[in-house]
């Protein structure tokens, strides 16, 4: 495990790390699930404050595996092996989500965490053994890996009222970590194998909002035989997951990282980014479901909260796409206005009798906007 040639031509991803992120996406269904319920019970606030939580520990694990094996994927019997258990503990880690959502019981997804960090810990151990030119960064990962992790385990011994400082705490510790490594010298990650990495994972949340919507308005019909208001949604919302991923797939994200490979100030914000892209795709396929129950069963939440659970996300979709992944391309100020102005159209939409279909066709015009090639 000598670390691979980040200019080895025609790397992709292995079926190894496609297996793996189908593994993922169970957890990332049942926080999907669970802030769905969130909404539907109109704790919006809560709810969006432990999906965000729950989010980040999905994320991060995923973020983890993803950059070393860019690295230093041999693809042998033992760094199998080990993917193995890490993927294992991915699905532990996925049954407690709706545990840690709903009763603030992180006993189980700290379990998954521990197996995948202890397996995530070893590889860079190994990595350590057999790269001498870069010990000490593979070694401050082993180590920063280890302590986040025994802090994490530490948490669950604090009193439930004042866990949650030390979760944002654990949080800070574990960004810092490959800040801190990588400080004393870069990894050999591939610049288009890591972005493909990125969109693959894209076309996954994007995928699980689509069947979560699909679901939900398919439930809804059944229930009321269809509305005006329920085609409005079932439009919007094929808009909105057409239209992300058009602005998603806009720029080529592998020449933007090509440049960026020397450069920390502007690879991480693109790498750390993707947290915000990544959960507000999930959320938008629980604001659409929570939208359809709120118009067939009218629930006590008001239109415009249940319109903002749906406008919401796409906003924060859109400016966070904008700012880590199609900004760096737009050399001109007027390219670069339209995209925040439509991101504060979308969320005024919430207050309209149809926010699915308003939201979708300003994504939608965005996305016809920054295909137009400039002059």
């Amino acid at each position: 495990m000598v670390g691979r040639n980040p200019g080895e031509p025609h790397r992709s991803a292995t079926s190894l790390e496609l297996f793996c992120d189908l593994c993922f996406v169970v957890a990332v269904a049942q926080a999907s699930t669970s802030l769905r319920g969130a909404l539907e019970a109109g704790d919006y606030a809560g709810g969006a404050l432990r999906f965000a939580l729950v989010f980040f520990t999905i994320w991060w694990a995923w973020m983890n595996f993803t950059w070393f094996a860019s690295a230093y994927d041999p693809d042998d019997v033992p760094y199998r092996l080990t993917v193995l258990v890490q993927i294992t503990g991915s699905l532990v880690l996925a049954a407690g989500v709706r545990r840690a959502f709903e009763d603030g019981d992180l006993h189980v997804i700290t379990l998954g965490y521990v197996v995948l960090r202890t397996a995530l810990a070893a590889l860079w151990l190994r990595a350590a053994l057999s790269d001498p030119a870069r010990r000490k960064t593979t070694l401050r990962f082993a180590a920063g890996v280890t302590v986040c992790q025994l802090g994490w385990v530490g948490l669950l011994l604090v009193p439930v009222p004042v866990r949650l400082p030390g979760i944002v705490a654990m949080i800070v510790a574990e960004v810092s970590v490959p800040v801190w490594a990588q400080s004393a010298g870069m990894t050999p990650w591939h610049p288009h194998h890591i972005a493909e990495r990125y969109e693959l994972f894209t076309l996954i949340v994007l995928g699980e909002s689509v069947a979560a919507a699909t679901v939900a308005v398919q439930r809804a019909f059944d229930r009321h035989h269809g509305t005006g208001s329920l085609y409005a949604l079932a439009a919007g919302g094929m808009l909105i997951a057409y239209a992300m991923w058009w602005l998603y797939f806009a720029r080529p994200a592998h020449t933007l990282l090509a440049t960026t490979h020397q450069d920390h100030r502007r690879r991480f914000p693109w790498a750390y980014g993707h947290y915000l892209i990544f959960a507000s795709a999930t959320a938008e396929g629980a604001g659409l479901a929570a939208y359809a129950d709120h118009v067939t069963r009218h629930t006590w939440a008001s239109p415009t909260a249940a319109g903002a659970a749906v406008t919401v996300p796409a906003a924060v979709f859109l400016i966070t796409v904008w700012m880590v992944h199609l900004r760096p391309h737009q050399r001109r100020l007027a390219e670069r206005i339209p995209l925040p102005l439509a991101a504060v159209g979308i969320l005024v939409t919430a207050r309209s009798p149809a926010p699915a279909l308003l939201a979708g066709v300003l994504l939608a015009g965005v996305a016809a906007l920054v295909t137009v090639p400039s002059r």
